[in-house]
């Protein structure tokens, strides 16, 4: 800063540095090392924590002031930094020879230059991050409106870091930006619908965004702190592009004290690489810092809230997609067959307007023209084409303003106001023209957007504006944008239609179109399998749903059917994906689905093992049997099911269902999803015969599976002979027999299966799941509380659980081992007879083992 003037070089700064007159916020602390970590500066302050000013410690080396353990953790994490903008953090650290104090760290490099910032620890911490994240992130999926959306973010941001306001900001494609959401204390008034003009955030500050998400200005009234000595023996200042402290623009702190912040944070939101948007914090009460780590956590929230944000996006735009492609498929097919097409605008047009809406089209080919709907007059098409002509050949024009290109379409704005431009050949002549008319509306501004800036009192500055009073705007002579994914399905008509008019004249297109199917039939048996599985899961998530049903009812119902599969493919790939026995996969829906009254259930037949598609189809259609006569038929009551099955002379396995001492048995007065599965799946899929019939003494279903799905292997028969240990039962739809009672300690080292292992935990009882990843947490839970039973996961990275199963052993506390690694592993002998869960955790190992181990 020269006579006060503020000087910051903005040239390409997405990439060049950004010195903020090499000045800190004063919360913290800045030291700038070496590669060989020798001081080479300091930011003023530095006596608060040190005892001596930045000029004495420069030159000096770090492990004259840092202790070692910081050190040594510092040297760890400059290993981990990837990319030029990267960023790492430490927590909780002792990292001062001269405090005894922790503080929390942050490290990045800045060409050979390594910077560290710290600030005294807080007891602001969150807590547990990542079931606080779990939390989170479950609040935003359970918003199915986009406005709900963004409303429980700014919440979920306002409640973490507790700022008087959160606003979630979007960046329209004009670059200016509007409240779409916000979350305020009472009394402060609302911003929400309200937008800014692009020059509240120039270009330089939204590519400052997008290299550090995160920023924060703990107190508005803060005198920066300077770096000592500003400038190397070069003469350049340290480039402070990254800093986490960084002192801000003299001109933003002038804008926010205008409207009354006395601290403000920013959440970049990043969706698909570009700047969507920000979380925007204010406080007006007084200065306001939470804790680094509290901060951090605010951070990967706003990451977390991105890629939400950036699915639910993608899901909208791909079924609008998958719609207009369609369409655009029957346009080309028609238009390939008749060529004659493409000089009627009335046919054309009513296509189009399924794709991209419109109000009148224009097709220009070789300088005539027809046009259908509203459209500008016929004399304004040559000079239309003329400017696109002007402008990039071959690519699809669009925009929502033409007079802004084209000064003489202002005369008919109001018929005229957008177009969309296609061009069908490959020269730059001929087009499909798309128009939409004007569109009359009001905009509220948070003050005059025509007058952002003034020059202020200190020669030429810039001084930011001072009103943010409501200001509303009429606009005129724009239409309704086109959206991206509209511009991305024009490219497809473009390149679709170019690629017609060519096969009209050039019979080389059919050879094209025969490589284009016969790659398209070599990725479809690529992913044959892939298409066959996602096709059976979609099938059961839309049928299931019946009419009427309830939330409730219909995931329960979803779920057996689910858990039906998963069981008969837990089965099936026991001997890698070899046939499987009929009477395993009777006993273990029974024991599933009916629990204790799976006795009920009298079965009897020769050995007989089923390939693996039958296996998975005779699993859905018991699992619907079951279910049927556990609600309504012989099991509801206190009657019977007795199943029996023998081969006939072809080898054929023919199947007898029959219920006796029910209720009176009705037919069905609608065949609903699950009849439909007893009914239809081993005709259609197995080529087999089923027969249901509903006498008044209980349901009787006779099935015939074709003998190409039966094995009658002698060996294979006498392995599945052998006994086998009965399921523990534990009925579908999340409704278990209770096994645990306390609380339970889960030690995990993978946080997507610890969350799916403590579901399970919960379902079977367990009052609470502490988890644990790392021997260390482990420990200091278990000294901080009794647990009913411990689940240990014996490999933790480059380390295992055995200490932990040592101190729970002498505690007295049962406890058993899990492992992905099969048969393969060994214990010693102090643990050599402790049960072993093998993973994927389910609900039916889960519980088998638990019962084992606790005797319950």
């Amino acid at each position: 800063m020269d006579n006060g003037v503020f000087q910051v070089d903005l040239t390409n700064c997405d990439r060049e540095p950004i010195h903020q007159l090499g000045a800190i916020q004063p919360f913290g602390f800045l030291i700038a090392f070496s590669s060989d970590w020798l001081i080479k500066r300091a930011s003023a302050n530095v006596a608060q924590h040190f005892d001596l000013s930045a000029e004495d410690m420069l030159g000096t080396h770090a492990s004259d002031y840092l202790e070692d353990e910081a050190i040594h953790a510092l040297r760890n994490r400059l290993t981990l930094l990837r990319g030029d903008d990267a960023l790492e953090r430490i927590f909780g650290i002792k990292a001062l020879r001269t405090r005894g104090r922790t503080y929390d760290l942050a490290l990045h490099m800045t060409g050979d230059t390594i910077v560290v910032e710290g600030e005294p620890c807080t007891s602001d911490a969150a807590g547990d991050t990542a079931s606080t994240l779990r939390a989170m992130m479950g609040r935003l999926d359970e918003k199915e409106k986009i406005a709900d959306f963004f409303r429980e973010g700014a919440r979920q941001v306002r409640a973490l870091t507790g700022f008087d306001r959160v606003m979630v900001y979007r960046f329209e494609r004009d670059g200016s930006g509007v409240v779409v959401a916000e979350a305020a204390r009472s009394g402060i008034g609302s911003f929400l619908d309200l937008r800014y003009p692009a020059s509240d955030i120039p270009q330089q500050a939204r590519k400052l965004y997008l290299r550090t998400p995160f920023r924060i200005i703990a107190d508005v009234a803060a005198e920066p702190v300077p770096i000592v000595p500003q400038r190397d023996e070069f003469g350049a200042p340290l480039d402070l592009s990254l800093s986490v402290l960084r002192s801000v623009s003299p001109i933003h702190i002038e804008y926010l004290k205008n409207m009354g912040v006395k601290a403000s944070m920013s959440i970049s939101i990043i969706v698909e690489g570009k700047l969507w948007g920000l979380f925007a914090c204010h406080h007006y009460g007084g200065p306001r810092c939470p804790g680094f780590e509290r901060r951090s956590m605010a951070e990967l929230f706003g990451q977390m809230f991105a890629l939400k944000l950036e699915s639910r996006e993608r899901k909208e735009l791909s079924a609008y997609e998958a719609a207009a492609r369609a369409t655009s498929d029957r346009l080309l097919a028609a238009v390939a067959g008749d060529g004659g097409l493409l000089d009627d605008p009335e046919w054309l047009g009513s296509r189009l307007r399924e794709v991209v809406p419109c109000d009148g089209i224009a097709i220009w080919i070789g300088g005539k023209v027809a046009f259908s709907g509203i459209t500008p007059p016929p004399s304004s098409f040559a000079s239309i084409t003329r400017r696109l002509n002007a402008m990039a050949a071959g690519r699809v024009f669009a925009t929502d303003h033409l007079a802004e290109v084209l000064p003489q379409a202002a005369e008919y704005a109001d018929v005229g106001a957008g177009l969309l431009a296609i061009p069908i050949s490959r020269s730059p002549r001929d087009y499909v023209l798309l128009f939409r008319q004007e569109l009359v509306r009001t905009v509220n501004w948070a003050g005059d957007p025509q007058k952002p800036v003034e020059l202020g009192p200190n020669g030429a500055r810039l001084t930011p504006r001072q009103s943010f009073e409501l200001w509303s705007q009429e606009v005129r002579g724009r239409s309704l944008p086109f959206t991206e994914v509209e511009l991305r399905i024009a490219e497809v008509l473009r390149a679709s239609l170019i690629e017609v008019v060519l096969r009209l004249s050039d019979d080389a297109q059919e050879e094209r179109q025969r490589a284009s199917e016969r790659q398209e039939l070599l990725i479809a048996e690529l992913n044959h399998r892939v298409r066959n599985i996602l096709g059976l899961i979609r099938g059961l998530v839309r049928q299931s749903r019946a009419p009427g049903m309830d939330t409730a009812t219909y995931i329960r119902m979803l779920d057996g059917r689910i858990e039906a599969l998963a069981r008969a493919h837990d089965q099936i790939t026991e001997d890698n994906w070899g046939p499987a026995p009929l009477s395993r996969l009777l006993r273990t829906e029974a024991a599933a689905y009916l629990g204790e009254r799976s006795g009920r259930l009298d079965q009897d037949g020769p050995m007989v093992l089923l390939r693996p598609a039958a296996f998975s189809t005779l699993a859905l259609v018991f699992h619907e049997l079951m279910t049927n006569s556990a609600k309504y038929g012989a099991l509801s009551d206190s009657g019977t099911v007795s199943v029996r099955w023998e081969l006939d002379a072809q080898g054929d396995c023919r199947v007898e269902w029959r219920e006796r001492g029910g209720p009176v048995v009705q037919p069905p007065t609608r065949q609903g999803f699950g009849t439909t599965i007893i009914q239809r799946s081993v005709p259609y899929d197995l080529g087999g015969k089923a027969t249901v019939r509903y006498p008044l003494t209980g349901l009787e279903a006779e099935f015939c599976i074709p003998a190409r799905h039966v094995v009658l292997d002698g060996d294979a028969a006498e392995k599945h002979v052998r006994d086998v240990e009965e399921p523990v039962p534990v009925p579908v739809g999340g409704e278990m027999r209770p096994i645990l009672r306390g609380p339970v300690l889960l030690v995990e080292d993978s946080l997507i299966i610890a969350m799916d292992a403590e579901d399970i935990l919960l379902r079977l009882g367990a009052e609470r799941v502490v988890t644990a990843a790392s021997i260390g947490s482990a420990l200091e839970e278990i000294g901080a509380e009794q647990f009913d039973v411990a689940i240990l996961d014996v490999n933790l990275g480059a380390e295992t659980s055995l200490p932990i199963a040592d101190r729970l052993r002498a505690d007295g506390v049962p406890y058993a081992f899990a492992t992905g690694y099969g048969e393969q592993l060994q214990l010693d002998a102090d643990h050599a007879g402790v049960p072993v869960l093998q993973k994927p955790y389910t609900a039916v190992n889960m519980a088998r083992m638990l019962e084992g181990l606790l005797g319950r």
